[in-house]
């Protein structure tokens, strides 16, 4: 998630204390955004299909808030199969074309084609470990700790590799941009900013 591009605030913004007297990265405001903020981002997911649902969830971000893919996240493991790979691995033209009919998700055919490359890729990663471990193996040494939005990246030498790696690997849609976001999401490294209630834990 480019949570930067989401809050539309200045870029100097640090931690906000809700009526709930915690601080939060300023982007979680409340309900939907707020929750994910709270349980799911910068925590460590595990095994091949949560790997895959967030890699593909990054990559239909891409030009859009990230409000708007949650919204949209039980249609996407719907439609997707709750991404299971070896099962979008043999969707075909018709399974696209039949995603690009289903309003309840973002219609972009480049993206949902890439999502089925994807899948495909994953199965071929068995064989080498799996997505998961290659995901893991570019956590960075050195992780950032940024006390501002200001101080935040949106990508890193590590984040860079790991597309590079995923490109290597036959991925669409994994630049390094998508990857940091990846990797936040995926908590790789605590990405909430010092003074956050939720870095840390």
């Amino acid at each position: 998630m480019q949570v930067r591009h989401d809050a539309g605030m200045e870029t100097t913004v640090g931690p906000v204390t809700g009526e709930d007297g915690l601080a939060r990265c300023p982007w979680a405001g409340a309900g939907t955004m707020r929750d994910y903020h709270d349980h799911e981002w910068g925590r460590r997911v595990h095994g091949e299909s949560a790997y895959l649902e967030r890699l593909t969830l990054e990559a239909f971000q891409s030009g859009l808030s990230w409000s708007t893919i949650l919204m949209k996240r039980p249609a996407f493991r719907e439609v997707f199969a709750g991404f299971d790979a070896e099962v979008v691995a043999t969707y075909a033209a018709a399974d696209v074309e039949r995603l690009m009919g289903e309003a309840r998700i973002v219609r972009n055919r480049r993206k949902i084609e890439a999502a089925v490359t994807n899948a495909r890729a994953t199965l071929a990663l068995r064989d080498d470990g799996g997505l998961e471990r290659l995901v893991l193996a570019h956590a960075p040494e050195d992780p950032p700790a940024p006390r501002t939005t200001a101080e935040q990246q949106t990508t890193s030498p590590e984040s860079s590799a790991l597309s590079k790696e995923l490109k290597r690997r036959g991925f669409a849609f994994v630049g390094p941009t998508t990857m940091f976001a990846l990797m936040e999401a995926t908590g790789l490294f605590d990405p909430h900013l010092v003074g956050c209630h939720r870095r840390a834990h």
